[in-house]
């Protein structure tokens, strides 16, 4: 069975399945322009709130192909650079998604899999699992903006641990550290995971997107741009009808209905 992304839908919540059962959801080339194509795609839709990323038959995802990536070393620079872009493309469209994503982890989420839950807006996963940054095991260093990533989140000291080592971290670990939002019952991660994303999918969509944006940007502002940013997205919401709706709501004690 060749590696697939599948797509599905729950309510106002896009489901992305990693699916390449004989190697562990290991991703491929063909994943990465699918998760964009969905994205792309969802970004358009209204009755789209929320994504949820997850992987099929109890794994999350292993990682890279390292058959592929064996042979991947007679290719020239050039088209190995084309590859990694590829993921690098994915990644990106995640981290700038103006909607929420939700990683929802059961099982391993190792090497490059580890990097794309990070790119994610939320992780949830279940108590069994486990992380693993996997690349120096195989003298590789990290892609998929794990570098990146875990410098932005952790402590310098720690961010090199996990990726040096290259040692499984379980799951509760990494929710002490602040990288897993919630903890799951094996086997619910993605219930938990649909049951966050409902949660969002009931706030106003422009919010929920600016506030991304803020968080995004803000490592490369200095304290007075960030502030001119936070300005202007609030006079831009303020503006917006779902602002009227939300006080209106919360004054008069009823349930907002949101665009």
């Amino acid at each position: 069975m060749p590696a697939q992304l599948l797509s599905t839908t729950e309510g106002q919540t896009l489901i992305l399945t990693l699916s390449n059962p004989e190697l562990r959801n290991a991703i491929e080339p063909a994943m990465y322009s699918a998760g964009i194509e969905a994205l792309d795609v969802a970004e358009r839709s209204p009755d789209v709130r929320s994504v949820v990323i997850t992987g099929a038959g109890g794994t999350f995802c292993s990682g890279g192909n390292l058959q592929r990536l064996q042979a991947s070393r007679q290719q020239p620079p050039e088209v190995q650079a084309q590859s990694i872009d590829g993921l690098h493309q994915w990644i990106e469209t995640i981290r700038t998604y103006p909607k929420p994503i939700i990683a929802a982890v059961e099982g391993a989420a190792a090497g490059a899999g580890f990097s794309l839950a990070l790119a994610c807006d939320m992780v949830v996963a279940a108590r069994d699992a486990v992380f693993l940054m996997a690349y120096s095991n195989v003298a590789l260093s990290p892609d998929g903006g794990a570098s990146w990533s875990l410098a932005h989140a952790l402590p310098r000291p720690l961010a090199t641990e996990l990726l040096m080592c290259g040692e499984k971290v379980t799951a509760e670990r990494l929710h002490l550290l602040g990288l897993v939002n919630r903890l799951s019952n094996p086997g619910d991660a993605l219930g938990a995971a649909l049951q966050l994303a409902e949660r969002l999918n009931q706030r106003a969509p422009n919010a929920l997107a600016s506030i991304k944006e803020l968080l995004s940007d803000a490592p490369l502002h200095s304290l007075s741009q960030h502030l001119d940013s936070e300005r202007d997205h609030f006079i831009k919401n303020i503006r917006h009808a779902n602002a009227g709706e939300g006080i209106a709501a919360f004054l008069e004690k009823h349930t907002p209905r949101y665009e």
